[in-house]
């Protein structure tokens, strides 16, 4: 048995990437996973292989909807789903097998099995207890349950975002509980398939926490693709019978009972941390209210020499903020200064078109009391944009009116999730609109809309 300076529970994209880092900075390192194969969730049933299928509806989209406008002239497409299906797992074995691939090359041992915290220092696999310096919790998340809803994955009825991604045929019909990201994802996917999709939703906005101008302009553009929702909906049970489910909800604008039917329902309600079965409560972790493990600025837990990232600990459930936060506890493991600036972590919806956003909501910036100035430019100013057929969306910048500082931007439109690095590199060095409109942007690009979004908040756009 080997004694480690560092063993990493998990390897998702937090867990991994604390892995390698850590063996970069010259730890010995172990980490644990279950799993057959490395990556956790998001390699495996979540990030990777749901932007596989959006990418190949997309394409389907693109057959049905543009290429006759382009002069594309084509025999009717078809869906071979069990060839879908296969190129979604080439794409998950690719990354997972390149995982085991970057461990072999920094020396990682793979500790295969569940890993149980005997106490600081001891985590025991299987029947083995390993010893280490320090050890890193980046055991992820799991699907939130919904009461009053039993999800079963195997019969592919009532189904988490796993079983929607190995649905064993295109169902005609389906149910999405959730209208988070999760959901109108993986609802956009199976609509483009020909499926008829309702999105019903608790609250009446979709994609909580989002800019309000963003979710309205979201939502008008799903329906148009074919999404139906209902929203203010608060769903008591979903019923099974004959291979099809019923789901039952109030309304909650006039209390009414209310049923729609589909041969699927996905529940995208949310995650949670996954951390049963870790021994925490008996190695003294602390855990918030919510059940995440509490930490400190330095990812430290209550038990010294235990830290936790990712989903396991508070803040947004990104794979990239797990992934900023592996490295950072690597480094404050290894004596060095580990960072991650909460306020520039992007997030992004990957549908067509896609939603990308950073910082400051217009509200939440409101919010704060200080004054504001907003820049919005229109995808439709925007020449490479119409070229594609995604010209609806705009770019939203928003700055401090006195210092002209940019405090958040918010893109709904081709390739935003490429474009909102941009402002993530000039909010990270402090940079105002000004700085953005003044910097030369390639002509025609779509990128283009953000300089217009950033001149906007000075003189005014050019193309608007």
């Amino acid at each position: 048995m080997s004694t480690y300076d560092l063993i990493v529970i998990g390897a998702g994209p937090g867990g991994y990437v604390c892995a390698i880092r850590a063996a970069q900075l010259g730890l010995k390192v172990a980490c644990v996973e279950g799993r057959e194969t490395l990556g956790g969730t998001c390699l495996n049933v979540g990030c990777i292989p749901s932007k596989a299928l959006l990418h190949a509806s997309h394409m389907l989209h693109e057959t049905h909807e543009n290429f006759e406008k382009m002069g594309l002239i084509a025999g009717e497409v078809k869906v071979d789903w069990a060839k879908t299906q296969a190129y979604k797992q080439e794409t998950v074995n690719g990354n997972t097998k390149g995982i085991e691939f970057l461990f072999k090359k920094n020396k990682i041992d793979w500790l295969k099995g569940w890993g149980v915290i005997e106490a600081a220092g001891k985590v025991r696999v299987g029947d083995t207890v390993h010893e280490t310096k320090n050890i890193v919790i980046a055991t992820g998340s799991v699907p939130s349950a919904l009461k009053g809803v039993t999800v079963d994955n195997d019969a592919g009825v009532v189904v988490d975002s796993t079983g929607a991604l190995a649905l064993g045929k295109i169902p005609a019909s389906m149910v999405v509980i959730g209208a988070g990201v999760i959901g109108l994802e993986l609802g956009s996917v199976y609509a483009r398939l020909g499926c008829d999709v309702t999105v019903v939703e608790y609250l009446d906005v979709i994609t909580p926490g989002m800019d309000g101008e963003v979710q309205k302009q979201f939502q008008r553009i799903l329906a148009k693709q074919g999404l139906k929702f209902t929203m203010g909906a608060a769903v008591s049970g979903v019923e099974t019978k004959d291979g099809k489910a019923t789901v039952n909800y109030t309304l909650k604008k006039d209390n009414s009972e209310q049923q729609v039917s589909a041969e699927v329902v996905l529940v995208a309600t949310g995650r949670r941390p996954f951390v049963e079965g870790l021994g925490l409560e008996a190695a003294g972790v602390a855990m918030t209210d919510r059940g995440f493990v509490q930490i400190d600025n330095h990812w430290q837990t209550s038990v010294p020499g235990i830290y936790a990232i990712g989903d396991a600990v508070p803040g947004p459930m990104l794979a990239h903020k797990a992934e900023d936060e592996g490295m950072a506890a690597a480094e404050v493991i290894a004596g060095k200064h580990g960072h991650v600036n909460y306020d520039v972590i992007p997030g992004v919806i990957y549908t067509t078109p896609e939603v990308a956003s950073v910082g400051l909501t217009e509200e939440a910036a409101k919010a704060t009391g200080r004054p504001i100035k907003v820049g919005k430019f229109p995808f439709m100013g925007n020449a490479r944009a119409k070229a594609m057929f995604q010209a609806e969306g705009f770019v939203k910048m928003i700055a401090d009116a006195e210092t002209d500082r940019v405090l958040g931007c918010h893109i709904i439109g081709p390739g935003a999730g490429e474009m909102i690095h941009e402002v993530c590199v000039a909010m990270e060095f402090g940079a105002a609109a000004q700085d953005i409109a003044l910097t030369c942007h390639a002509h025609p690009t779509c990128s283009e809309a953000v300089r217009e979004a950033a001149l906007a908040c000075g003189d005014g756009a050019i193309h608007a």
